[in-house]
């Protein structure tokens, strides 16, 4: 118990403050390769591209500690190019939505039809086209666009940022920002649990307090002594808490653990399963509107490949092949510990497109969920902290549980000649 609390002289704890094993964000982007049919009404064919590999490494600053046994800390990501992990590299040209064209498309039609013709008249200016051919450093870590600009002015407020746009730009070299959470110092079954995040109890981007809630751990480690029924954590980059359920026992490099996977309501919508009626307005089942927490841009997440949704997003482009195996994200944690052994998480990043009008650019898209591209953060232990682990948890509990037993058998005759003895001296 001492040893998994969050104190500088737990064995845990700098394992906590900078994780020790490998980790990785795989990023996998869907290149449409009919753009100019797309335009004219036809369905998307889609072809996977990368993965494009980065090491992740994790650094918890800030670290202080309340006297109301919390602490709280800043966790900043650092991500680093594996070109020999590999399938392409980031200079690679890949044929995609123009995100901030039909985002803006989107958000601005319902908007009076003098502001969506400045837009448009803005956008031919520009020379500004549906889809775009870029590389995938430019789509990951930004690139340039007067469109930006030409948006803010005309609609001033609509976006948050200038200059730069990119779908990772905030992912590196930043923090998912200020977790307090719980040292187990004083009740162990509360460690790791959130306590807030950014100083709230509760997020309001939802209409359900109950989807608003923040709701498990950081999504690190959990509290020890875990039965067999699911997990919580805190999602930043989900803007909500995720509930994941028990699938079976098993083991890892000899280490007991428990499966913990996505159930399939995580993301139904509030027809199938009306707990998640506080995150409509709702599609399909199996994609999760996070416009109120991305600048109201239509964007939607989702398992890759609509993995676990309604057949209705797959069968609306071509290209998309969801299986258990390679699209479902899991969590092995050691069950005594509450200590993750090995994991995948993986999301899906959407776009939803249409054409608007007013919006010449938009040309006759038909309203589709477009997969823009998903990712997988996996890791697992390994090396000198696997056989430390081993070593400690597994190993030598066996041992005291095998010596427990032997000094047990050991002790039934010497109480039986002790007793016969004390008999005979009576």
């Amino acid at each position: 118990l001492q040893n998994v609390r969050i104190d500088p002289s737990s064995i845990s704890f700098q394992m906590w403050k900078e994780i020790p094993v490998p980790f990785y964000l795989s990023v996998h982007f869907f290149e449409v390769l009919n753009p100019k049919q797309v335009l004219r009404g036809q369905k998307p064919v889609l072809s996977q591209r990368g993965p494009y590999v980065y090491r992740e490494y994790r650094v918890k600053t800030n670290i202080t500690f309340h006297d109301n046994d919390t602490v709280s800390y800043l966790e900043y990501r650092h991500l680093f190019f594996q070109p020999d992990l590999s399938n392409g590299t980031e200079d690679e040209y890949i044929v995609v939505p123009n995100i901030m064209l039909m985002g803006a498309a989107v958000m601005v039609e319902k908007l009076p039809d003098f502001v969506k013709l400045l837009l448009s008249g803005a956008l031919a200016s520009l020379k500004q086209q549906a889809f775009m051919n870029r590389t995938v450093g430019e789509i990951m870590w930004g690139y340039e666009d007067p469109l930006i600009d030409a948006i803010n002015m005309i609609i001033p407020g609509l976006l948050p940022f200038k200059g730069k746009f990119g779908l990772f730009m905030d992912f590196n070299n930043s923090n998912s920002g200020l977790f307090t959470v719980n040292t187990g110092m004083n009740n162990i079954s509360q460690v790791h649990m959130v306590d807030s995040w950014n100083g709230l109890k509760k997020v309001n981007y939802w209409r359900s307090s109950q989807c608003n809630m923040i709701n498990g751990t950081a999504g690190e480690m959990w509290p020890p002594f875990m039965s067999p029924t699911s997990l919580q954590f805190y999602s930043p980059d989900a803007c909500r808490s995720l509930t994941l359920v028990y699938e079976q026992a098993g083991q890892f490099q000899g280490v007991p653990t428990f499966r913990f996977v996505a159930p399939k309501t995580l993301f139904a919508n509030g027809t199938d399963y009306p707990p998640n009626e506080g995150f409509c307005p709702c599609l399909q089942s199996g994609i999760q509107n996070v416009s109120t927490c991305r600048f109201n841009a239509p964007m939607f997440i989702s398992h890759p490949h609509f993995y676990n949704a309604d057949p209705s997003l797959v069968n609306a482009v071509e290209g998309l092949h969801p299986t258990k195996e390679q699209h479902g994200l899991f969590l092995d944690v050691h069950p005594m510990t509450g200590i993750p052994m090995n994991c995948s998480i993986k999301l899906q990043l959407n776009l939803y497109i249409k054409h608007v009008s007013g919006i010449i650019q938009t040309g006759q898209i038909k309203p589709v969920v477009l997969p823009l591209l998903w990712f997988a953060e996996s890791g697992s232990i390994e090396g000198s902290v696997l056989k430390q682990f081993y070593t400690n948890l597994v190993l030598l509990p066996s041992v005291l549980e095998y010596l427990q037993y032997i000094l047990l058998g050991l002790s039934v005759p010497l109480i039986v000649s002790a007793a016969l003895l004390m008999a005979r001296r009576k």
